[in-house]
């Protein structure tokens, strides 16, 4: 059964992996998206960026060259990542649970690096026994458990907003709830392998050696087997789901929300405008009075001037 649990774990990464890279690609194929033109565009400089301005303003802004700032997005994407700062902002009850659950799997995330760390100082002999070595074990042993028991109640708390909270259940599907009580069986099997089988994380730290080294340790814990399986294959089912929002959301914002490239001298995106005003329009409103006609043709028809030339 060890064996098959390290194959079973290789092929969860393969899969972890390839599914971040199949949501990459099939993103970038996609057709160009709609600009959005919401500001403040986080990496706009100067003053424009205190009150939400753009290059737009500037007269000849075609002639000028574009500046952006790094560090304007950093300020932005930093404090939003660490403390989910849209949430508070709009959403303050559900930020007092979805908070602790991703700060929980922050230090899930955390505490893997550190058991690697471990694992190939364990392996190469490098840090091996020194303070800095003694240190990383103490801080794997308050980091992982931390994460877990705020993953489980972080996770708890969201499920019981699902169910009673209507602006939640009402958008709310059977891969929610599925998802929250993996997240909240997984960390609960983690947490109590943690109190009574492997209280210094000297299997797991033992495991991600043998995973490492391609060696097929025997497992010594039953408990601490099924943790293991139930680990990996979260990991792979993550990026299948809407949870790959962790790693789509670098899209959502410098694409989409920040995307402000000015189209001049860009042949690429006119190729690409140019299939999407191909597309057959099959919208049937009346101020669109499109179906049947290509998107091109409804952006250059002039309603106005056709009923001109009606009353001539």
């Amino acid at each position: 059964m060890s064996s098959l649990t390290y194959l079973v774990a290789y092929a969860a990464i393969i899969v972890f992996v390839l599914a971040v890279l199949s949501r990459i690609v099939h993103y970038i194929k996609n057709p160009i998206h709609v600009r959005w033109e919401l500001y403040p565009v986080a990496h706009e400089e100067g003053e424009r960026a205190n009150y939400g301005g753009s290059y737009l303003e500037d007269v000849d802004w075609w002639d000028k060259p574009r500046k952006s700032s790094k560090f304007n997005e950093l300020k932005v994407m930093i404090p939003e990542i660490l403390f989910l700062l849209a949430v508070w902002e709009h959403k303050r009850p559900l930020w007092y649970v979805t908070y602790p659950f991703h700060l929980g799997l922050y230090l899930i995330v955390a505490f893997i690096g550190l058991i690697g760390i471990s694992a190939i100082s364990q392996l190469t002999g490098i840090m091996a026994g020194t303070p800095l070595m003694s240190a990383i074990h103490a801080l794997t042993n308050l980091v992982g458990p931390a994460g877990l028991i705020l993953t489980v109640a972080g996770a708890a708390g969201l499920l019981f907003k699902r169910i009673t909270d209507p602006d939640l259940a009402n958008y709310a599907s059977f891969e929610h709830y599925f998802n929250l009580l993996l997240f909240i069986g997984t960390g609960g099997i983690g947490i109590i392998t943690w109190l009574f089988v492997d209280n210094n994380f000297d299997m797991a730290r033992a495991f991600v050696v043998s995973f490492i080294g391609f060696k097929f340790t025997a497992m010594e814990s039953t408990l601490f087997l099924i943790q293991v399986l139930l680990v990996v294959l979260t990991i792979a089912y993550i990026p299948l789901t809407h949870m790959s929002h962790f790693f789509m959301k670098y899209f959502l914002y410098h694409d989409i929300r920040w995307g402000d490239e000015p189209n001049i001298d860009t042949p690429k995106t006119d190729e690409q405008i140019g299939v999407v005003l191909n597309y057959p329009v099959t919208w049937a409103a009346p101020h669109i009075a499109g179906t049947g006609k290509t998107w091109a043709e409804v952006a250059t028809h002039n309603p106005a001037a056709a009923a001109a030339e009606g009353k001539e």
